[in-house]
C-alpha cells in the first residue's frame, strides 16, 4: 500500500463541539431536506442513493427530553465506565500515537470522550469526525486528509454502537484501500459481533443514541451527492443552526467525561474475544433472518436492529412496525414513547428478536 497522501479539502469551522475536541472532516452545504415520504419512496424504488437526501431534524419536546434525562440518569454512569474501559484497552493495545476516527454522527460524542480519556492517560491522540455511507464506503479525501498527518497503523475507528453490522462491513472493505491490516472499530455496544473492540454485546440505551443533531455538534447526517460533493471535496453534511437553542453536544460530553474520568483510575480494560463476537454474530444473524421471514422481507436494509438503530428509524424513517423485548423495559421508554405518539404497531417477542432489544421494519414502498 502506498504510504504519501494529499487532500485538497481542508477542514472548516463546523458543527458546535470545541475544537480541541474533535475535527469534522466534512463540506456544509445548505440545501433543502426532502420529505421523509418521498425520500423513502426514492430509495426503495432505486431511484436513489440514501445518501443523496436528508431529511428535516425537528426540536426533540419536552416529554422526550425528560426520558433523555431518566437514561442520562441510569445509563451515563454505565457509559463512562465502559468508555474508560475502551480507552484502557485501546492505549494497552496500540502502539504509538493513536489516532480516533469517528464516524459521523453516532461516533463523535462517544469518540471525544475516548480521546479526552486517552489524553489523560498520556498519549498522544488525534481525534477527526469522517462519513462513510453503505455501499459507497469510507470518505476517500477524509481518509487522504488523516493520513498526511497521522499514521494508518495508528488508526482506530470509533463508533457508538452495531446494528447488523452493515457500517462495519463497509469500513473493513474500504480500508483495504490504505492498509493490508483489519480495519480496528471500537464501540460501546456491539450485539452483532461485528467490531474489533466492544464493552459488551448488550443491547442498551446509550443515551447519545436518543437524539440526532442535537447531540451530534449540530450536524445532518452526511450527504453524498454529485450535485454537492465534486472532486477533492469531504462528503457534505447541513448544519441545523436553528436548533441552536436545543443544543446540548458540549454539555453532553463534558457532562459524561465526569463519569469517565472519575473511575478511569479503577477501572480494568475492556475483553471482547473472538468467541463472544462469533456467538453474538450467530445470534444477530438468527434474530435479522427471522424478521424477514415473519413478514417476507426481501431486503434487509428495511430491517433496523438495536434499540438505538429501532429509534432513529422512527424519527426519520416511514416504520411499519417494531418488535419489542418488552413495552415495560425501562430502556425501550423513549422508543416507546415515539411508537406511540407516532402510532406505530408494535409485536412483544423478546426470544426471537434476542440479542436486540428492539427492531424496527420499515414499511414496504410500492
Amino acid at each position: 500500500m502506498g504510504d504519501t497522501y494529499d487532500s485538497i479539502a481542508s477542514p472548516a469551522t463546523l458543527g458546535s463541539y470545541a475544537e480541541y475536541d474533535v475535527t469534522l472532516l466534512l463540506k456544509r452545504v445548505d440545501i433543502q431536506p426532502t420529505d421523509t415520504a418521498t425520500r423513502e419512496e426514492a430509495i426503495q424504488s432505486g431511484r436513489r442513493h440514501y445518501s443523496e437526501m436528508f431529511s428535516a431534524e425537528m426540536a426533540p419536546t419536552r416529554e422526550y427530553m425528560e426520558l433523555f434525562a431518566k437514561a442520562m440518569a441510569t445509563g451515563g454512569p454505565r457509559m463512562g465506565a465502559e468508555t474508560a474501559r475502551l480507552a484502557l484497552a485501546i492505549v494497552q493495545s496500540v502502539e504509538g500515537p493513536i489516532t480516533l476516527v469517528s464516524l459521523v454522527r453516532a461516533g463523535v460524542p462517544f469518540g471525544i470522550l475516548l480521546k479526552r480519556a486517552i489524553a489523560l492517560l498520556g498519549r498522544d491522540v488525534g481525534h477527526y469526525g469522517l462519513s462513510i455511507i453503505r455501499d459507497k464506503g469510507v470518505d476517500d479525501e477524509a481518509m487522504r486528509h488523516i493520513l498526511a498527518r497521522r499514521p494508518v497503523e495508528s488508526i482506530v475507528f470509533v463508533d457508538s454502537w452495531t446494528g447488523k453490522g452493515a457500517i462495519a462491513n463497509q469500513l473493513e472493505k474500504s480500508f483495504k484501500d490504505y492498509s493490508d491490516r483489519p480495519a480496528r472499530l471500537v464501540v460501546l455496544a456491539d450485539p452483532c459481533g461485528c467490531a474489533w473492540l466492544a464493552a459488551s454485546g448488550d443491547d442498551w440505551l446509550i443515551p447519545s443514541g436518543m437524539l440526532g443533531c442535537t447531540v451530534s455538534g449540530l450536524i445532518s447526517r452526511s450527504i453524498l451527492n454529485a450535485a454537492l460533493v465534486g472532486p477533492g471535496d469531504f462528503h457534505a453534511c447541513v448544519q441545523w443552526d436553528n436548533l441552536a437553542e436545543h443544543d446540548i453536544s458540549r454539555s453532553f460530553v463534558d457532562g459524561m467525561w465526569n463519569d469517565v474520568s472519575t473511575v478511569i483510575a479503577t477501572e480494568i480494560p475492556s475483553v471482547w474475544s473472538i468467541e463472544t463476537r462469533r456467538a453474538h454474530r450467530d445470534a444477530a444473524a438468527a434474530a435479522v433472518a427471522w424478521v424477514m421471514g415473519e413478514d417476507a422481507v426481501t431486503n434487509i436494509n428495511r430491517v433496523k436492529p438495536g434499540i438505538a438503530e429501532a429509534t432513529r428509524a422512527i424519527l426519520r424513517r416511514v416504520p411499519e412496525k417494531v418488535y419489542v423485548s418488552s413495552p415495560t423495559d425501562p430502556e425501550l421508554a423513549a422508543l416507546m414513547y415515539l411508537i406511540d405518539n407516532k402510532g406505530v404497531p408494535y409485536v412483544v417477542s423478546p426470544r426471537k428478536i434476542a440479542p436486540y432489544r428492539a427492531v424496527t421494519l420499515i414499511r414496504h414502498v410500492s
